[in-house]
């Protein structure tokens, strides 16, 4: 710890949330040669998020392997995500082309396995001090910089001094609130409710997801042959869908074409959800902090971004602070590097999120591409790596593949008009 003592800080880095960006990053970081403190405000080494898709997207496989995680979470049953999507113009599902490789894949996990996996990872980490049961009360700022953080502790209230303060508290992050971070809101018009399941069959085994517009719903297997069954329906479905939750739970997924048969299925969790989500994008760097995870940038639940999200922000993190969070950079124009490369990667993906989640049904080119994609392999293929985050929407709506979806549309048409000669 001598570097950063020298400089007057406790550690390089302290880190506020042990959920999966913040392990990750301590991680990371510390592999870097950086000191860090991992806080965590519950004391349970087994503590998990619950409200969460469990599907980590094929973008953050190579943070997965850069952490060297994928045998573990193989080991721990964690499935290949693998999935289909049903829409008014039949079942879009990507197959790997003849002769191809297999398509891009990431895993469907619960939090309950997830979480403490990469946390005990993180605590037997050279470097990383986790030290659960310390919560985030506030930041120690010096010169218009933020130098360290004060947390409640087990022993009372404790400063810790460090060159970089980063949140990764989730997306009511208490270290955005301290620095006052700006954030942009955009209001959901779905609410969610989600309970796991076991002895849930799905077709093909693979992960199921319904664009019914507006409403949405998905069913994804999980480790320990769990499947998760969520609904998603538009706000002004609430009321009535409260007075019976169980009752509507159940008629809803009942309701969904090819439907899991959830009545033979054994229920092992409560059904549980959220009826306020909103979409929250905050300036994810001031000076001496960083955001990641949800508290940099809370997207629609439906789309299941956020685990891959909050693996990749805390590596590009890494790459842009890691010399100048251990004293050999210029921290500043590191995290301006950061901020860059979120905003690159994230702003098309938050924009189109955004807006779908008015609760509207599919636009123009939305059902140009779906309607084709329903109708052919390769745009299936391409479906695929968007919905996996391995693709932005310039390269998901290039005029190659508008062109493709338009023609495989006329076509189908024109099929269609012979068939009904």
């Amino acid at each position: 710890m001598a570097r950063s003592e020298s400089a007057g800080y406790d550690y390089d880095v302290v880190i506020g949330g042990a959920g999966l960006a913040g392990s990750a990053a301590a991680i990371l970081l510390a592999r870097r040669g950086a000191r860090v403190a991992l806080l965590e405000r519950r004391a349970d080494p087994e503590a998990y998020k619950a409200l969460c898709t469990h599907s980590i997207t094929a973008n953050a496989y190579p943070v997965l392997d850069e952490l060297g995680l994928v045998p573990a979470l193989e080991k721990a049953g964690a499935v290949r995500n693998t999935a289909r999507w049903y829409t008014r113009w039949g079942w879009i599902e990507p197959r790997p082309a003849p002769m191809g490789p297999e398509l891009p894949y990431a895993y469907n996990v619960r939090r309950s396995t997830l979480d403490p996996l990469i946390r005990s990872r993180a605590a037997q980490t050279p470097g990383v001090d986790l030290l659960p049961g310390h919560q985030v009360t506030g930041l120690v700022g010096e010169a218009g910089r933020t130098v360290g953080v004060r947390a409640s502790t087990p022993q009372g209230e404790r400063e810790i001094r460090a060159r970089l303060v980063v949140g990764a508290d989730g997306k009511d992050s208490a270290v955005a609130k301290f620095a006052g971070s700006p954030t942009r809101s955009h209001e959901n018009e779905r609410f969610g409710y989600l309970a796991h399941f076991r002895g849930l069959p799905l077709h093909g085994g693979i992960g199921q997801a319904w664009f019914l517009e507006p409403d949405m719903a998905y069913a994804f297997p999980n480790d320990d042959g769990v499947t998760v069954m969520a609904v998603l329906p538009e706000k002004k479905r609430l009321p009535a869908f409260r007075e019976d939750l169980e009752g509507s739970f159940l008629s809803f997924v009942r309701a969904l074409p090819e439907a899991p048969p959830i009545d033979s299925a054994e229920r092992i969790t409560k059904i549980t959800g959220t009826v306020n989500y909103p979409l929250h994008t905050r300036r994810p760097t001031a000076p001496g902090l960083a955001l990641i995870g949800d508290a940099a940038l809370t997207s629609d639940p439906l789309w299941g971004v956020g685990c891959g999200w909050a693996l990749q922000s805390a590596q590009w993190l890494t790459e842009a602070v890691a010399l100048a969070a251990t004293g050999r950079g210029d921290l500043d124009r590191s995290l301006a590097a950061y901020a860059r490369e979120h905003r690159r990667r994230l702003r098309g993906h938050q924009y189109l999120a955004a807006d779908y989640a008015r609760a509207r049904p599919f636009n123009p080119i939305e059902r140009l591409m779906f309607s084709a994609a329903a109708r052919d392999a390769s745009l299936a293929r391409h479906m695929h790596l968007f919905a996996s985050r391995l693709i932005g929407p310039r390269q998901f709506l290039n005029p190659a593949a508008l062109a493709r979806a338009s023609v495989v549309n006329i076509r189908h048409g024109r099929g269609a008009a012979r068939r009904g000669r």
